[in-house]
């Protein structure tokens, strides 16, 4: 299911998929009503891109992804990934720490990339059709925090 919706809200399509009628309807219904929210069109505008590939070297690890809407506004940067859990948090803090520290991820690694720009994230939870920007030291700790048990485990 929520690969297409990822799949519409990526492309405006869907492909030939052997998904049973209902969930492949809904999937469509959510999606088409992300994009016809007036307060998500910025996402969606023909100057963000979509599912950009990134790499990027952050403390000695190689760091990869795929982040779902990048929007460039002058020297900011809002990375945006679409989720599409049922039990949407009603707090940034109440995210999962996985979500956390994927989001903390791609900002160190944009970081990187562009070290001019201020990076902010943001994720869309597609059931509620809510942008909920997480705040900076929220994902950069769960970053932080992922690194160094990655490194720690490395290390035994």
């Amino acid at each position: 299911y929520g690969s297409l919706v990822h799949q519409i809200l990526e492309t405006g399509a869907t492909a030939t998929s052997p998904t049973d009628t209902q969930t492949m309807q809904a999937a469509k219904a959510e999606a088409a009503a992300i994009l016809k929210d007036q307060q998500l069109g910025h996402l969606f505008a023909p100057d963000t891109l979509a599912e950009v590939s990134l790499s990027a070297e952050v403390n000695g690890t190689r760091l990869h992804g795929a982040i779902d809407r990048l929007i460039f506004q002058g020297n900011t940067i809002l990375a945006v990934d679409f989720k599409t859990n049922r039990v949407v948090p009603t707090t940034p803090a109440a995210c999962p720490d996985g979500l956390l520290r994927q989001m903390g991820a791609y900002a160190l690694m944009l970081n990187q990339i562009y070290p001019d720009h201020t990076v902010e994230t943001a994720i869309l939870w597609t059931t509620t059709r809510e942008l909920m920007v997480l705040p900076h030291d929220i994902v950069s700790s769960a970053a932080k925090t992922a690194l160094e048990l990655d490194d720690a485990a490395t290390h035994t």
